[in-house]
């Protein structure tokens, strides 16, 4: 499994990104609107990535952070919402602001989407309702602290072994203290607090 990418973005479009590794191998990526967004001007670059292997293609979706990544996993994982539905989706909803509508039953709001109708807004809602609840102030926890380093600490200590909502709640504390944190202090400091 691939679990992210890095390198440099060899092209950039709206719908998908191509990053040169180290390697020189070139990795195509299918990205939302706001990683787009986010990805404008910038040279070299890390994606989180999304593996969808299929009898007649293999297709990476890379996000810039664990909530976009996580909140796609959970739309594709409702019955009838594809990986094309729910990149649309978090194209037109940002990943946050998505757990917000879902919880509010905001069906509304899910059938503007283009190719999102009635029932499907509902099946959304109705399966990710109870999850997003649960989720929503580490939602938007993670909003305001996600950041490359915040991200590389996250999979180091995961890597290393311990838990991700442990870690993850350890470097949100750090991280809202102080932003400017450097990699390998979040990573030491975060161990001593788990």
């Amino acid at each position: 499994m691939i679990e992210s990418v890095t390198g440099k973005i060899a092209s950039l479009n709206p719908a998908a990104v191509v990053i040169e590794t180290a390697g020189g191998v070139g990795y195509l990526l299918n990205i939302t609107l706001p990683t787009y967004s986010r990805l404008e001007g910038v040279g070299e670059t890390r994606l989180l990535v999304h593996e969808s292997i299929r009898d007649d293609a293999w297709i990476l979706y890379g996000f810039l952070d664990d909530t976009e990544r996580e909140m796609f996993r959970a739309l594709v994982g409702v019955s009838g919402v594809g990986a094309a539905s729910a990149r649309m989706i978090l194209s037109a909803i940002p990943a946050v602001e998505l757990g917000t509508v879902i919880s509010s039953s905001d069906t509304k709001r899910l059938k503007a989407v283009k190719g999102i109708g009635a029932k499907t807004a509902e099946r959304i809602i109705v399966d990710l309702r109870d999850k997003i609840k649960a989720g929503a102030d580490t939602l938007l926890t993670q909003s305001q602290t996600v950041s490359p380093a915040f991200d590389e600490a996250l999979e180091a200590l995961v890597i290393l072994g311990f838990p991700r909502p442990a870690s993850r709640k350890a470097l949100e504390k750090l991280f809202n203290a102080e932003p400017t944190i450097s990699l390998e202090s979040a990573i030491k400091r975060a161990m001593s607090m788990i």
